[in-house]
Formats: structure tokens, C-alpha cells, sequence
């Protein structure tokens, strides 16, 4: 992505801030100051329908059972396939985590 030198210096403070949070509750609290409730909502929808894709859920499904654009359904499903995708690594440190 193409960011101007402003953003991209902020970005990557957001994001070394974020690894500094060490709880959900704490990440929650930080993501619902920072962020509209829409944005929340959006960006825990985006969670969800990467969830079910990875589960095996077809797009289709996705979209009847969570009332999504089959157009979201599939950007999220093109960045699971990506090479080198972060969602997709994220994805699997998450479900390693859960499962330990």
C-alpha cells in the first residue's frame, strides 16, 4: 500500500504500541478508544468471516449466516491465500495459542 511519509511513521508507532499490550482485556479497552463502534463492529466481522473461511465455510454460507457482501467475503478469502500473508499467519499463531 502507498502511504504518505506522516502515515507511515504513525502507523508503525500504532503498531509498536500494540505489541505492547499484553491483555485482551487491555487490547479491547485500547481498540474502543481508538476506534468508532462501527470500526469495531467492521473489524471484528473481518475476524469472524476469516474464522469461517478457515473453518471450511463456503463464501455463500458466509454470507447468508452473517448477512455479509459476498464482496468483503472475498477479500478476506484472497488474503488467506496470499503468499506470505499476514492474516494468515496471525490466524494460525492465534489457533496455535488456543490450543496449548
Amino acid at each position: 500500500m502507498e502511504y504518505t511519509e506522516r502515515t507511515k511513521r504513525y502507523l508503525e508507532e500504532l503498531c509498536t504500541a500494540l505489541t505492547i499490550i499484553k491483555t485482551p482485556e487491555h487490547m479491547q479497552d485500547f481498540l474502543e478508544c481508538l476506534l468508532t463502534e462501527a470500526e469495531v463492529v467492521d473489524i471484528a466481522n473481518r475476524w469472524l468471516l476469516v474464522r469461517e473461511i478457515d473453518r471450511g465455510a463456503t463464501q455463500r454460507e458466509i454470507a447468508k449466516n452473517y448477512s455479509m457482501s459476498l464482496c468483503k467475503i472475498t477479500r478476506g478469502s484472497r488474503e488467506l491465500k496470499k503468499e506470505n500473508s499476514a492474516f494468515k499467519k496471525v490466524l494460525e499463531d492465534f489457533k496455535a495459542s488456543q490450543s496449548e
